[in-house]
């Protein structure tokens, strides 16, 4: 592989996160300066400000007719978000869930994901499926507006803290940040998209896989850095929905609008219908019982996730190589692994349903 094609596949990658950095920064100003609650700014333009890198490869590769790059971009990022973005920042501290507005939107993202399944049985992505997305996340995103209103001081001051403007910025700067995100974006997904395509040729697999690990977790290196720091920072709310908000805006946003400006719609491969997507699935449920639990995500549930996620990416690794231990590692996940995750999740469900039951705080 050319020295050229790897070079100008990492300098598109930080070309992605800057410009998202740019997008965020500048979009959050204005909308501060036109009055928007900095909450709404928060669940809104922070949340899907952070998933442009998807929007922009997704779309990219879309419109140039690579639709295992789009589709594989917007599932393996979700997967990644929950397993790895979750479970690291739950290792740096328990991470607390005390918001309705998490447990509300995870509903949302497990029929979400769901629903992309269901349309996705014909073998395709359509327009008409991507305009029913895009409605549905215009939908979405009005209701999170007049829910922002209900919310209690205390949350709305947790999102102030964090989004408003420490210092009066010019109109100007704020959409040159903007227009400069914007573009940066497109430059930087059109040179990660050639590179990631090359990197599956030289790499001798399927663009699925690349676009499942290496795309999907370049892309998610905004979200990773919000969810990181607000661990740091203690603001625990905000990494958690930090990462339910982006999840949802993927889905609908991003495969939304990939659909819709596909020349063809999106082809979705066989083996994304038989395993990737029903993984997809299953991530946005186990996060069900953990986030219910109580009010916080404990340590050892962030290594469990960081465990599938390292898991999940090895077989990925293991089916694309075609290799020998391929079935001996399938045979310990579904006969050991999943039975025991399976009981975790169960006994966690029971508990916060009997603590529910008998009027006490799920802990």
């Amino acid at each position: 592989m050319e020295l050229m094609t790897v070079a100008l596949f990492f300098v598109g990658l930080g070309l992605l996160v800057l410009g998202a950095q740019w997008l965020v920064t500048g979009a959050s100003r204005l909308a501060a300066a036109a009055g928007v609650s900095s909450l709404v700014v928060g669940l809104t333009v922070v949340a899907f400000g952070t998933s442009s890198p998807e929007m922009a490869v997704s779309m990219q590769s879309a419109w140039q007719g690579q639709a295992d790059m789009a589709v594989g971009n917007v599932v393996g990022s979700n997967i990644f978000n929950v397993l790895f973005i979750l479970g690291a920042s739950a290792l740096i501290t328990p991470l607390l869930v005390a918001q309705d507005l998490v447990r509300r939107d995870v509903p949302i993202m497990i029929l979400l994901s769901a629903v992309v399944l269901g349309l996705s049985f014909d073998g395709d992505l359509g327009r008409v499926d991507g305009l029913l997305l895009v409605l549905g996340l215009v939908a979405y995103t009005s209701w999170i507006v007049r829910a922002s209103r209900r919310e209690t001081a205390a949350v709305k001051a947790v999102y102030e803290a964090e989004f408003a403007p420490k210092a009066k910025h010019s109109l100007a700067l704020d959409l040159g940040l903007v227009v400069g995100g914007l573009v940066l974006l497109v430059l930087g997904s059109t040179w990660l998209v050639d590179g990631a395509v090359a990197f599956a040729k030289w790499m001798g697999v399927d663009e699925v896989v690349v676009s499942l690990t290496i795309v999907a977790a370049g892309t998610s290196l905004p979200e990773v850095a919000t969810s990181l720091l607000a661990a740091l920072r203690g603001e625990r709310d905000i990494a958690v929905g930090n990462v339910v908000g982006s999840n949802i805006f993927n889905i609908m946003g991003v495969l939304g609008m990939s659909s819709i400006v596909a020349p063809s719609g999106l082809v979705v491969a066989p083996s994304m219908l038989g395993f990737d997507l029903p993984v997809m699935i299953a991530v946005a449920f186990a996060c069900m019982p953990v986030f219910a639990r109580g009010r916080m995500i404990p340590r050892w549930l962030g290594a469990l996730f960081l465990a599938y996620y390292a898991a999940y990416t090895t077989y990925l690794v293991l089916a694309a190589k075609q290799h020998a231990a391929q079935a001996s590692y399938v045979a310990v996940m579904m006969q050991f692994v999943m039975p025991l995750t399976a009981l975790t999740l169960g006994v966690l469900a029971f508990r916060v349903w009997r603590l529910q039951k008998n009027g006490a705080p799920a802990a």
